[in-house]
């Protein structure tokens, strides 16, 4: 085995950065694996990133994918042929998943079931493990079926990657599931994700909506935009409920109404799975993946999560899809 095709940027910019070059194929030290990636996921952070630029001379973009072991280097307890999903590829290392061969920790590669689709695997990563610390922040601590039974979870904008993921979780886990969308077509998607109840939010009054629903308020809430969010945020979220951020969508400035949320005794969590503790990864890792070999993580239109395909030659492409908040998940084909 010679050589494989990657795609690398080695400037700031913009999707006009990325260029498809020929390189080695690496081979794996103590540790490591290397996995023949199938199918690699692109998230915001993605082109974020690239357009902050990366310490690296040369960067391969992509934090998130799913293949099959095909080397592994001493001391590694992963088998060759294992089919694995990846996250935190490119975290702080200039090897991300856009490439047809990538060498990683062995940790970073997790068992998926063979009933998996790679699809899914590439779309578990990211979203997954900051859907769950959003989930996790409160009472439950971790994810199992019942963990969440009783509670009430908002998700807003239940038709991203993150928000599906947590609508899936939450239900898996046993909650109450509401989410906020902003047309018809993505309730539809929120529906076939799992939420019990969706709220269009330019055709109704969110709030009073969702107290119709829940009364006594929601007890998480999985939030995409806290500042454009916050005055309905304080006016749903329960006694003693969290109030998990995990993007700055619609602004990096919010007003807080704070004598309203200290008699509630209400807590914010800003959550950035790249930095959340090791503890709580790990937690994420073993919750989600037990999610995924019970069949409750699920991808594709019929699930709630529309499939955006692109082959590697064409990761530009899927950069700025992904950039234009296409409804759905965006992956780049390698085999």
């Amino acid at each position: 085995m010679s050589g494989m095709r990657a795609v690398v940027y080695s400037e700031p910019g913009g999707p006009e950065v990325l260029r498809v070059v020929d390189r080695p194929v690496p081979e794996p030290g103590p540790g490591e694996v290397r996995v023949h990636v199938h199918v690699s996921g692109v998230n915001p952070t993605d082109w974020k990133s690239r357009r902050g630029g990366s310490p690296f001379p040369e960067q391969v973009p992509g934090q998130d994918g799913a293949g099959e072991i095909d080397a592994v280097g001493q001391g590694v307890r992963l088998d060759v042929g294992q089919r694995v999903w990846i996250w935190e590829a490119a975290w702080q290392r200039p090897e991300g998943t856009a490439q047809e061969y990538v060498v990683l920790p062995e940790e970073h590669a997790v068992p998926l079931p063979d009933d998996a689709s790679y699809d899914l695997g590439a779309a578990i990563g990211i979203p997954a493990l900051t859907a769950h610390r959003c989930l996790t922040v409160g009472k439950a601590g971790r994810l199992h079926p019942g963990s969440l039974k009783g509670q009430t979870v908002l998700v807003a904008g239940g038709a991203g990657a993150v928000g599906h993921a947590a609508i899936q979780l939450a239900r898996w886990a046993g909650a109450t599931v509401m989410t906020t969308v902003s047309n018809p077509e993505k309730a539809e998607l929120a529906r076939a994700s799992g939420a019990h109840h969706v709220v269009n939010y330019r055709a109704e009054n969110a709030a009073t909506a969702i107290r119709k629903v829940a009364p006594d308020g929601m007890d998480i809430i999985v939030e995409v935009a806290p500042a454009q969010n916050a005055e309905l945020d304080q006016a749903v979220i329960a006694p003693n409920g969290v109030i998990s951020v995990y993007a700055n969508n619609g602004g990096d400035e919010m007003t807080l109404h704070v004598s309203s949320l200290y008699w509630l005794n209400v807590r914010y969590q800003f959550v950035l799975v790249y930095t959340i503790p090791h503890d709580a990864k790990r937690a994420a890792i073993e919750d989600v993946g037990a999610a995924v070999a019970a069949g409750a993580l699920q991808v594709g239109k019929a699930a709630g999560l529309p499939l955006h395909r692109f082959p590697l030659e064409r990761t530009a492409e899927a950069h700025t899809a992904v950039e234009s908040e296409v409804v759905g998940k965006v992956l780049i084909d390698l085999v």
